[in-house]
Order: structure tokens, then sequence, then C-alpha cells
């Protein structure tokens, strides 16, 4: 019984690697608009699309990044600055976007800005601190897949969303994995929504990987101002050493970061080009082998292994 249903997975995995090679025909008319690109995914995608011949639009949030990627991507790749968060920025982007691709539409949106600052034990943060990541994370991204949804449309393109591993389980406070939990939620409705109309949405997700994002002095500068601005009743309950402590153990989630950024690139990239995309990529081993099988797990065997509780002063 065992060796037919080993039979029987080899030979789905070998179908789903056979259909999943077919690439789209005529990639160099396509246009692919990326955000986020000053660093990170955003970049690499920008230059590895760029490198297949595709027409890649990226948005960066500064102008230096913007300059920096032009000089080193060929002369097809254009570039326009973008705060996600900002919907008057968001629509000055969509309005150069319909400029730029005209009666063709959009084949390609790729949602990849976001933050993680700032990050801690909730009780630590404020509202603000919460609608900082959420605006630019979730609120951000709907305001601009809104924004270019009728030229996606038009051209019965793509939708790639940057969720995290995060995404699946709840890893840290404040308001990034809120966010990402609701980047799957958006993600699966918009795929039911658009499956009418020939758009396909996949959903990244990326365990720990080596970005600006997991900068391990930006999170520990982040760190120290959010304590200092703890009310001294609650840094009484925690204590300085839960502080310390804490800070140690974001240090060590920075340590499991991979530089393999292609690994998430290569993901978005298939699921941009491939005829039969998937829903859904886990990008990092880490992901693959750890916290996605985490995911299905009862809470009784996950809290253990997740739960971050050391000792107070």
């Amino acid at each position: 019984m065992l060796l037919y249903v080993a039979a029987l997975l080899c030979l789905y995995y070998l179908f789903r690697w056979y259909r999943e090679r077919e690439i789209l025909p005529n990639l160099q008319e396509k246009y692919v608009l990326i955000t986020g690109c000053d660093t990170g995914f955003g970049n690499l995608l920008a230059q590895q699309l760029d490198q297949r011949g595709l027409r890649v639009l990226a948005t960066c949030l500064t102008q230096k990044g913007a300059e920096q990627l032009k000089n080193s991507s060929s002369q097809r790749l254009q570039t326009v600055t973008l705060d996600v968060a900002n919907s008057q920025s968001v629509t000055a982007a969509a309005e150069w976007v319909k400029r730029k691709v005209g009666d063709r539409g959009l084949w390609g949106l790729v949602n990849n800005a976001g933050i993680l600052i700032p990050v801690a034990p909730n009780e630590w943060l404020t509202k603000e601190d919460f609608l900082r990541v959420l605006n630019v994370n979730l609120v951000g991204m709907v305001d601009v897949t809104l924004s270019l949804l009728p030229l996606v449309r038009k051209a019965q393109g793509r939708i790639v969303n940057v969720a995290s591993i995060a995404g699946r389980m709840g890893l840290c406070g404040g308001g990034y994995s809120i966010s990402k939990f609701g980047v799957e939620a958006f993600s699966d409705c918009l795929r039911r929504e658009l499956i009418t109309f020939g758009v396909k949405v996949s959903i990244i997700e990326p365990d720990f990987f080596r970005t600006q994002i997991l900068n391990t002095e930006n999170l520990r500068r982040s760190l120290e101002r959010i304590w200092d601005a703890v009310p001294e009743e609650v840094k009484h309950s925690y204590g300085q050493s839960y502080f310390e402590e804490y800070c140690k153990y974001l240090h060590k989630m920075t340590q499991l970061t991979t530089p393999k950024l292609y690994l998430v690139t290569d993901s978005m990239e298939h699921a941009l080009t491939a005829v039969l995309p998937r829903t859904r990529y886990s990008a990092g081993w880490y992901a693959k082998l750890y916290y996605l099988p985490m995911s299905y797990m009862p809470t009784s065997w996950t809290d253990p292994l997740l739960t971050f509780s050391p000792k107070k002063d």
C-alpha cells in the first residue's frame, strides 16, 4: 500500500514539474510593474526580468534608488518614485503606467514593497506603530492593486503579492504578521474574483532572507527607541533583562537569514512567465520544511516552539 502511495506522489510531482516548465511566448511585449525596487527582492527581480527582455516598470521609494537601478539595467527598464502609503503618489504612478503601457495593458503587477519595523512585544507599541506597517504592507498594496487592476484585467495578466511565512503563523509583535495575514486574505479573494477575467493571482511566502528589512542594526535601534518610550509601569512589569533577551532573540532570527534572494525572485518570475503558475510559492527551506508544516499542526504543539519567554528581573 505504501509503495502505491509513494508511486502516486512521484507521478504527481513529475507531472507538476513537466506542466510548470511551459513558458509564455512573446515575453518581450509584456509590461510588468514592481513596487519596492530600491533594494532586496524588488531590485533583483527588476534586473532579472529586464535580462529576460520584459518591459520592466520599477517603482522606488527614493530617487537615489531609481538612479542606481537604471544604471545597472538596460534602457528598456523605466523607473518612477512611489510611496505606496501615499494615495497621491499611487495615483500619480498609476497615471504614469497608463501612459507607458497604452492599449496593451499591464501584464504583471508585483506588490513587493514592505517594511518590518517597528517590531516588538505588542504592549510596547502604539496604534501609530501598527498603522505605520499596515499602511505600507497591506493598505498600500490594496491601493496600488485597485489603481492598476483595470490595466491588468485588460491584459488578462498576473498579480503577484508578497506575503510571508509570518502570514501563516504569527511570529512577532507589531503590524508585520497582521499585515501579511491580510495580504493572504486579500489575495485569496482577489484570485477568485478575477478567474472569470483570465487574471491569475499568486502569493509568495518567503522565510528569512538577508535584505534591509531584517537588518540587525536597524532592528536594535528601533527597539531601543520603542523601549525608551514605554511607560514606566510597563517597563517595570517586563524588566530590563526582558528587553535585552528580546534583542538577542531578534538578533538570532537575523542569523537565520540567507543571501540567496534568487529563491524568491525565481518564484516571482515563474508566477509571471509560466503558462500555469502556482497559487502559492514557499521560498526558503525554513518555510518548506519547518514553518509551513507547523502551520497545520495543533497550537498545543506549536506554541511551546514559538513562544518567547525569558526570565524577568
